[in-house]
């Protein structure tokens, strides 16, 4: 059936109404796992919500390359990955205002001061100053590939890098982590640090899987100067990672030591 006008009409998909399912299933069953202590209703809650993500995916890839994708439609999903960022920042500034919520006016629990009386916060030039480091230059190295992809040149090799930093950024953290004199469970100064960094590092996971599907993608064909849209949404989420992990740096790290 044709269509004056330029947008692409999808077709009628059971993906919307199985992903609200299986989201309603994986918050009940991380429920279930805190109460009763079991995990295999969330691992299978999880492995479906994966499993639903990559297909539906597929189909939008496959409509990509078949045509589908032109620019109105192009501009919509560019919209619609700067809303999702928004509500991103929307997420992390919850964490940060319990941050500032706890940290400028400390309680008598904590001892009046931030961070806590018996509470030995991270020193944030050691760990996290190279993590710090390795995040800006994974940025730099996805701004070089998305430069190189924009002169027709070959983005192969920062894509690859950038993968890399994002990984070692990863086992850093899960070291830091290891190494840590304070649990989650220590105040609300343990609470709001790793729940804060602790999502951020689950997004640069995230992220870091991102990447090597869109290079996958790259190696396959996928982009080229003019369309490349799955390209930049890739790197748009990953300078987001890198832009909360400064936030992240300079007062769950810096203010509090």
């Amino acid at each position: 059936m044709f269509f004056f006008h330029g947008f692409h009409i999808v077709s009628n998909s059971i993906y919307p109404l199985s992903a609200a399912i299986i989201s309603l299933a994986l918050t009940t069953s991380s429920v279930v796992m805190f109460k009763f202590g079991s995990l295999l209703p969330l691992f299978i809650s999880l492995f479906s919500l994966l499993f639903l993500m990559f297909v539906w995916f597929k189909d939008v890839v496959a409509e990509a390359q078949s045509g589908y994708h032109n620019f109105y439609v192009i501009d919509g999903l560019k919209f619609g990955m700067a809303l999702f960022i928004f509500s991103e920042v929307m997420f992390f500034f919850g964490f940060f205002w319990s941050f500032f919520d706890s940290s400028l006016v400390p309680n008598h629990e904590l001892g009046m001061q931030w961070g806590p009386v018996g509470v030995n916060a991270i020193n944030p030039f050691d760990v996290p100053l190279l993590n710090t480091a390795i995040l800006l230059s994974s940025g730099v190295t996805a701004t070089w590939a998305h430069h190189s992809l924009l002169n027709n040149k070959d983005a192969l090799m920062p894509m690859l890098f950038t993968i890399v930093l994002g990984a070692y950024f990863t086992f850093l953290q899960w070291f830091e982590y290891s190494v840590a004199s304070f649990t989650v469970s220590d105040s609300v100064f343990g609470t709001t640090f790793f729940v804060a960094t602790g999502f951020h590092g689950l997004h640069v996971l995230i992220g870091t899987v991102f990447l090597i599907v869109t290079t996958i993608r790259l190696v396959k064909y996928h982009f080229n100067f003019l369309h490349h849209v799955g390209f930049e949404m890739c790197l748009w989420y990953w300078h987001f990672v890198d832009v909360v992990w400064l936030f992240l740096y300079v007062f769950i790290y810096w203010w509090a030591f």
